[in-house]
């Protein structure tokens, strides 16, 4: 099922590269994950999902210069890939299975392709994700799409629509550490942790497979928290409220930036991947092993506003748009 197109395979043969030898090297790995029962080499996947599951099934694409910078490192470049993917196959409650790949290159350089298989691959190992096809073509531009299926109990899909008035606001870890991690990687000064929060971010594949036993509405945050909150309560039909004392903040990002910016990366950044969802307080878990914090409250109407010291702060973003 990863093949090359008819026409990059005829630029790849000026290269007097074997296309074919490139997957088989680089992206082919024995079919240990369940359920499969043909990867990668026939026509099509073939796939075994037990009877009591329901799929669900992401895609994102990465373009270079967009969403990474071009001189970003290819294992850097292929486990984003893979980690946006599982982020929302989190946000809604799933267990991630399976992936296919499409990889369009500008050149085939063989030691950016064993790097990015190395990042794709890691990604994907962390929760037993099996890659079991995709395509190959030559373009102008590194561009990496990654399909998903995961699976979730049937009927128990977290969705953005189920949010109630008088539920509490939360998210996990802390806001704004990746956007401000791309901040410094384009001015020439990176962080080691800031920056790390964007080029290989966290998933929280585990807490997510929880939400169900007590979340009423889910999403992950990639395009920014207000924008992405603001996604999941138009959903609802609901209002809400965020707290901006409450935030939760990492040492690094208060300690490279001022309040103003702080707020700004948490609010519009992008990239963190983390997940918000709303419940009643009381069914919420602690975790052990992860920050959750609550910052606010669903209410009615249908308007999100931000709050300090108890009085309203003006913000609006309506988050990333490819096309304005």
């Amino acid at each position: 099922m990863l093949q090359l197109s008819p026409y990059a395979a005829r630029k790849f043969k000026r290269r007097a590269v074997d296309e074919f030898a490139l997957i088989q090297k680089y992206f082919v790995r024995p079919d240990e994950a369940r359920g499969v029962i043909t990867g990668i080499g026939d026509d099509g996947a073939i796939l075994r999902t037990d009877p009591d599951r329901d799929l669900v099934t992401v895609i994102d694409t990465l373009v270079a210069g967009v969403h990474f910078p071009d001189d970003t490192d290819a294992f850097d470049v292929g486990f984003r890939a893979v980690a946006v993917n599982l982020s929302d196959i989190a946000a809604m409650g799933g267990r991630p299975r399976w992936m296919t790949l499409a990889l369009t290159l500008s050149d085939a350089n063989e030691s950016w392709i064993d790097r990015f298989a190395e990042g794709l691959h890691a990604a994907a190992a962390e929760h037993d994700v099996a890659l079991v096809g995709g395509d190959m073509t030559h373009g102008p531009c590194v561009i990496v799409s990654v399909q998903m299926t995961g699976d979730v109990a049937a009927g128990c899909a977290v969705r953005r629509s189920g949010a109630r008035i008088g539920d509490t606001i939360f998210v996990t870890g802390t806001m704004g550490d990746a956007a401000a991690g791309l901040d410094l990687i384009l001015s020439g000064t990176p962080n080691d942790q800031l920056s790390a929060r964007f080029l290989r971010p966290t998933v929280r594949v585990n807490f997510g497979q929880s939400l169900a036993a007590f979340a009423s509405a889910a999403i992950d945050v990639s395009d920014g928290l207000f924008a992405d909150l603001q996604k999941l309560l138009t959903a609802s039909s609901v209002g809400g409220v965020i707290e901006l004392e409450l935030l939760p903040l990492s040492a690094d990002l208060q300690s490279a930036f001022d309040v103003a910016a702080q707020r700004r990366f948490a609010l519009s950044g992008g990239d963190d991947y983390e997940l918000c969802f709303t419940a009643h307080a009381r069914d919420v878990p602690e975790a052990s092993d992860l920050q959750v914090t609550a910052i606010g409250t669903v209410t009615s109407g249908a308007q999100l506003v931000c709050h300090a010291d108890g009085k309203v702060v003006d913000f609006d973003d309506s988050g990333y748009r490819h096309f304005q």
